[in-house]
């Protein structure tokens, strides 16, 4: 049996974690998991989500190792294309998925009860008790929610957790339109060789809606019954 050796103060729920996926899942998925160090990854799907520790796509969707491309971040936005010669990390990441992974599908997957989206619509309404964001980074990042403004979709504006929603939703199209500004994705995308696509998780309810790209709306991806 292997000793612990780990820095004292490393948080110990990790180290159990990490016990239990040493002597569970990678005990049954060995050969996966050498298989993916020798010959790399080759996922066919990018998924562009929230870094809400309760909204972990790869939960979600019960994937496997090297079964999806995975790049989160507060709000689950997308720039729009802007190779000005600062630091783009999400831009960044599609490219790669994009042009050396060779993707087939893109998703942006937001979800309910998010913070950013709730932050930035608090702002937008009048009611935050203080600035979007003390910090250096966040307010600026969530800023690119206002073009969104312009696409909410509410059927009961007097309700705030319908508005939240609507926002969210009017995000995920959004961001779908600043992916099309990346040529690597309009040009693939164009010729069909690359999808993209809008969801959308309901955390309390364990739903996932996925976006119509017709019309913009979302369904949802199960019926009960």
């Amino acid at each position: 049996m292997p000793r612990e050796n780990v820095e004292p103060g490393f948080p110990p729920r990790l180290v159990e974690g990490y016990k239990a996926f040493h002597y569970g899942r990678l005990r049954h998925e060995r050969e996966r998991y050498e298989k993916l160090a020798a010959q790399g990854q080759s996922p066919e799907i990018m998924i562009i989500s929230c870094c809400d520790s309760r909204a972990a796509p790869e939960t979600v969707f019960d994937a496997a190792p090297g079964e999806i491309f995975v790049v989160r971040n507060v709000a689950n936005l997308v720039p729009p294309y802007s190779p000005d010669g600062e630091y783009h990390g999400t831009s960044a990441a599609l490219e790669f998925a994009v042009q050396a992974l060779k993707v087939k599908h893109v998703i942006v997957m937001g979800h309910g009860r998010c913070g950013g989206v709730h932050a930035f619509r608090e702002q937008m309404e009048g009611n935050a008790a203080e600035p979007l964001s003390p910090g250096d980074f966040i307010g600026k990042w969530i800023s690119m929610l206002e073009p969104a403004t312009r696409d909410i979709r509410c059927d009961d504006p007097e309700s705030s957790a319908a508005r939240q929603r609507a926002l969210e939703e009017a995000s995920i199209r959004n961001s779908i339109a600043n992916l099309l500004t990346f040529p690597c994705v309009k040009i693939l995308a164009d010729r069909g060789q690359l999808q993209v696509h809008g969801s959308w998780f309901d955390i309390g309810k364990g739903e996932l809606w996925v976006m119509d790209r017709e019309s913009g709306d979302f369904h949802a991806a199960m019926q009960e019954g």
